[in-house]
């Protein structure tokens, strides 16, 4: 833990995120509903969700930190354009169709996601770049 602050920031946008995916709009409450999202339906559950997804990236991320310069760093890359990937498609996704009506928050959240997943596998890239 080089960088305290990096923790911190993410700390803050975990459950921000997961504040977000809790409080969905009507539309995005009946959807949640629906579509059986248990996991997205109370802001314990969400922060839980995040929280796990978050910190299984950071699990890997280090394991990935153990193993020779070249082979983390493939690696790495090779997470942070799946994971940058995810991000786009996130964006495209809940920026059309029906859930562009799931309200602003929401939306906000599940595209903050992938990008928390961006943030933890680009900040292990540039350490294992210096």
């Amino acid at each position: 833990m080089r960088n305290p602050f990096f923790y911190v920031l993410l700390l803050v946008l975990v459950v921000l995120d997961g504040w977000l995916l809790a409080h969905p709009n009507l539309i995005g409450q009946a959807g949640v509903l629906f579509f059986d999202y248990d996991y997205l339906a109370t802001f314990p559950k969400a922060l839980g969700t995040v929280s796990l997804v978050v910190g299984l990236a950071i699990l890997i991320t280090w394991g990935v930190g153990r193993l020779s310069q070249p082979v983390a760093i493939g690696i790495t890359v090779a997470l942070l354009a799946a994971s940058a990937y995810y991000l786009f498609q996130s964006f495209t996704q809940y920026n059309s169709g029906v859930y562009k009506y799931t309200g602003a928050g929401f939306r906000a959240g599940a595209i903050l996601l992938p990008g928390l997943l961006v943030l933890v596998f680009g900040e292990s890239l540039l350490r294992r770049l210096r």
